[in-house]
C-alpha cells in the first residue's frame, strides 16, 4: 500500500503546467491539420497519446524514484538493444522515411526518445555514492560509455539531433558531480579537433547540407532551406497578435513542411503572434524554474541528478525546436516537449514528469 502522505505532496501546479502546455498544443495541432489530407485523424491520435501520458505518470508513482534509479541501467541496455534492432529492422515512421522507429503492430515506437530518460535514471544510480577521485578523471570513463553508446547507434539511424541532445544532457550532470576546470578544457580542446573528422566522415550530406544552409539559407531556396524560410515567413507575418485560429496562409496551404510535428511552434506563431508565442515560453519558463526549484530541496544525490537531467532534456528540446524553427539554429528534427505530434515523445516527456512528480512527493522522506 502507498504511503497516504504521498498524496498530500503531489505537485498539481507541475501538473497543471504540463496539461496546459499539452491542451495549447492541442489547439496548435488542430489548426495545422484542419483540411490537410490523411491528418484528419492526428488531433484524436494526439489526444489519446496524452491520456495515455497521463496513466505513465500514475504508474511511475506506484514505484520509488530509487528504484526507478536502480534499474536505470537494465532499462538503458534494454534501450540500446532496440537502437541496434532499428539499424537491423527498422522502418520510417509516419511522414517519415528516415529510418528511426520500430514497427509494433499497427504502433510505431522510436527507441531513441526514451534514451535520454533512461541515461539519467543509468547516470543517478551509478553516481549515487559517488566521491571525485583526486589527481585523475578515469572515473568519467563509465560514464561516457553509458552516454557514448546509444549515442553512436543514432547517429547510424541517421538521427543528430537526438545524438546531440544526449551530449547536451550528459553535461550538466557531469557539472553536477563537480568535474574540473582542467578536465573541462582538456574535452573542450579534444572536441574542437574532433570536428573536421566528424565532417568529414561522421555527418552525412544532408546533415552538411543543413549547416551550411543554417549558415545561409538562400543557398538553396527550394531545397534544404526550404523548410527554415518557409517557417521565418510564418513566424513574421503573425505579427503582434496573429491572423486567427486557421487563418495562417503557411501551415493552411502546407508550404511549410513538418507543420505538425517539427514546425507546430511556427504554425501556431502565425494564428497567434507574438502575445501566443511568448505565451508559449513563458509556460515553458515557468515549467522549468518550478521543476529545478526541486534541486534545491533534493534529499540525496539520485534525486538532485534525477531533476537536473529531466530538466535539461526539458530545456534543450524546447531551445533547440525554437532555435530551428526561428532559424537560430540548424534543422535538426528535434519535437517541442508535450506540443509536437507525436506518440513516443509525448510518452518519454510524460514519464520524465512522473519522475519529478515521484520526487516531489516523497519529500517527506528523511533522506
Amino acid at each position: 500500500m502507498l504511503d497516504q502522505r504521498l498524496f498530500a505532496n503531489i505537485d498539481w501546479t507541475l501538473c497543471f503546467l504540463v496539461l496546459l502546455i499539452s491542451g495549447v498544443g492541442l489547439i496548435a495541432l488542430s489548426s495545422a491539420t484542419v483540411g490537410s489530407p490523411g491528418k484528419e485523424d492526428y488531433l484524436i491520435q494526439q489526444v489519446y497519446r496524452i491520456v495515455a501520458g497521463v496513466g505513465v505518470i500514475i504508474l511511475t508513482q506506484f514505484i520509488h524514484y530509487r528504484h526507478w534509479a536502480r534499474f536505470g541501467f537494465l532499462m538503458h541496455l534494454l534501450v540500446i538493444v532496440l537502437l541496434v534492432l532499428v539499424l537491423l529492422y527498422g522502418t520510417g515512421g509516419p511522414g517519415s522515411p528516415v529510418q528511426r522507429w520500430l514497427k509494433v503492430g499497427p504502433f510505431f515506437f522510436q527507441p531513441s526518445e526514451f534514451s535520454k530518460f533512461t541515461l539519467v535514471l543509468a547516470l543517478s544510480h551509478h553516481f549515487r555514492d559517488f566521491e571525485q577521485p583526486k589527481g585523475n578523471w578515469l572515473w568519467m570513463i563509465w560514464p561516457l560509455a553509458l552516454m557514448a553508446v546509444p549515442v553512436v547507434l543514432i547517429i547510424k539511424q541517421p538521427d543528430l539531433g537526438t545524438a546531440m541532445l544526449l551530449l547536451i544532457v550528459f553535461i550538466p550532470i557531469i557539472f553536477l558531480m563537480g568535474i574540473r576546470l582542467k578536465t573541462i578544457f582538456i574535452m573542450g580542446l579534444l572536441s574542437l579537433a574532433s570536428l573536421p573528422v566528424v565532417w568529414m566522415f561522421v555527418l552525412k550530406s544532408y546533415q552538411k547540407g543543413r549547416i551550411l544552409t543554417f549558415l545561409n539559407p538562400e543557398r538553396d531556396p527550394l531545397g534544404s532551406g526550404y523548410h527554415i524560410i518557409q517557417s521565418k515567413i510564418a513566424i513574421g507575418s503573425g505579427g503582434v497578435f496573429g491572423k486567427g485560429f486557421g487563418e495562417g496562409t503557411q501551415g493552411q496551404l502546407n508550404f511549410l513542411p513538418a507543420h505538425h510535428t517539427d514546425f507546430i511552434f511556427a504554425v501556431f506563431s502565425e494564428e497567434w503572434g507574438f502575445v501566443g508565442a511568448m505565451l508559449v515560453l513563458l509556460l515553458f519558463l515557468i515549467l522549468t524554474m518550478w521543476s529545478l526549484a526541486e534541486v534545491l530541496k533534493a534529499k540525496n544525490r539520485v534525486s538532485a541528478i534525477l531533476i537536473t537531467g529531466i530538466v535539461a532534456i526539458i530545456i534543450t528540446h524546447v531551445l533547440i525546436n525554437i532555435g530551428m524553427t526561428t532559424g537560430l539554429m540548424p534543422v535538426v528534427g528535434v519535437p517541442l516537449p508535450f506540443f509536437s505530434y507525436g506518440g513516443s515523445s509525448m510518452l518519454s516527456m510524460m514519464f520524465g514528469i512522473g519522475l519529478l512528480l515521484n520526487i516531489r512527493m516523497r519529500r517527506f522522506e528523511k533522506k
